[in-house]
């Protein structure tokens, strides 16, 4: 088992129903989560869920939540025996940036990663961008404010059933 946190960064109203139960649909029972404006973004709202689940259940989330393109949202994982941990993060119009996160939330990059950067980059600039691309910095810059607007809020807890 592992555990992690759905960020909903932002979401219409309109579509707040269908979020809870996409999760609930992945952690095996119904979820009401205390939705907040976003102030980031007049007229959207926000909220947080913390759940515990198999090794997966972050990917498992993603994929439910992505079927509302117009959401921001975050979600992490902890490491687990045998797995690493990870962050999956969408923003409309950019889709779904993944990748492998260290104890301390730290992105982790594969040697294959690395070599694919330098094998392609012809720049020293190429490669700057190359690697910030694969650090997440481009979803980090869109999503900071609404992390921000978010701070000092209540996180539920979700545990996964079976």
């Amino acid at each position: 088992m592992t555990r992690g946190v759905v960020y909903v960064h932002s979401a219409p109203a309109a579509i707040c129903p269908h979020v809870e139960w996409a999760i609930g649909s992945v952690t095996g029972g119904r979820v009401t989560l205390s939705w907040t404006a976003q102030p980031a973004l007049p007229g959207a709202l926000r909220a947080d869920v913390a759940w515990s689940g198999p090794p997966g259940t972050a990917g498992k989330l993603a994929k439910a939540l992505k079927a509302w393109p117009m959401l921001r949202f975050e979600i992490t994982e902890e490491g687990s025996p045998g797995a690493d941990g990870e962050r999956i993060c969408h923003v409309p119009g950019r889709g779904v940036w993944r990748a492998a996160m260290s104890a301390n939330g730290d992105v982790m990059l594969g040697e294959d990663q690395l070599r694919s950067v330098m094998d392609t980059a012809t720049t020293l600039d190429a490669l700057q961008h190359k690697l910030s691309d694969l650090l997440g910095a481009h979803m980090d810059a869109e999503l900071e404010p609404y992390r921000r607007a978010g701070e000092g809020t209540a996180v539920t807890w979700l545990h996964q059933v079976g």
